[in-house]
C-alpha cells in the first residue's frame, strides 16, 4: 500500500514538473534561426545580421556595453567592406547546451556560444554564455534582447573549460 502511495506520489511530481517546462512548439525553427545567424556572423553576412536582430534591440556585451542593432550594423558593414588581410584570422561561431523556453509569440533562448579561432595553423576556443528574448512578429522571430558572458569571467571550473 506504502508503495502505491508512494509511486502515485512521485508519477504526480514528474507530471507536475513536465508541465511546467513543456517542449517549445518552435524549437527546430528557433534552433535552425540561432545556426544560421552564426554561420553568417562568422563571414560578416550583413543580411543575417538584419534578419536576426530585432530593430529595438538592446544587446549586452560580455564586456557590459549596451549597444543596438544600428550599432552592431554599422561595425558589420565596415568589417564586410574592409580588404581582408591574408594572415588574419578565421573565427567560426557554433552553438552548444542550447535551452530554449516559449510563452506564446515570446522565446527565451539560453546557449553556448562557441567561437573558434584559426590562426597562424592554431586554434584558439572561447566560450560565452548567452542569454536572448526573441519575440515572434508578422511570423518570424528575432531576437529583441541579448546578454553575452565570458565563462572565464563566471567560474574556472565550469564545463565550458572543459578538463580542469
Amino acid at each position: 500500500m506504502k508503495l502505491r502511495i508512494v509511486a502515485a506520489l512521485v508519477i504526480s511530481l514528474v507530471r507536475a514538473v513536465s508541465a511546467e517546462n513543456p517542449p517549445a512548439p518552435d524549437a527546430t525553427e528557433l534552433t535552425q534561426l540561432l545556426k544560421q545567424f552564426l554561420a553568417g556572423a562568422g563571414r560578416n553576412d550583413v543580411a543575417e545580421h538584419e534578419r536576426f536582430w530585432a530593430d529595438e534591440l538592446v544587446y549586452t556585451s560580455s564586456s557590459g556595453q549596451r549597444i543596438g542593432k544600428a550599432d552592431i550594423l554599422r561595425d558589420v558593414r565596415a568589417e564586410a567592406a574592409a580588404t581582408p588581410k591574408p594572415n588574419n584570422p578565421v573565427t567560426t561561431y557554433g552553438a552548444a547546451d542550447i535551452r530554449i523556453q516559449q510563452y506564446g509569440t515570446t522565446a527565451i533562448i539560453a546557449f553556448r556560444l562557441v567561437g573558434t579561432t584559426e590562426k597562424d595553423g592554431k586554434k584558439e576556443i572561447k566560450n560565452y554564455l548567452n542569454t536572448g528574448t526573441f519575440l515572434k512578429r508578422d511570423g518570424k522571430w528575432q531576437a529583441e534582447r541579448t546578454v553575452r558572458s565570458h565563462c572565464a569571467d563566471l567560474c574556472s571550473t565550469c564545463s565550458c573549460h572543459g578538463p580542469a
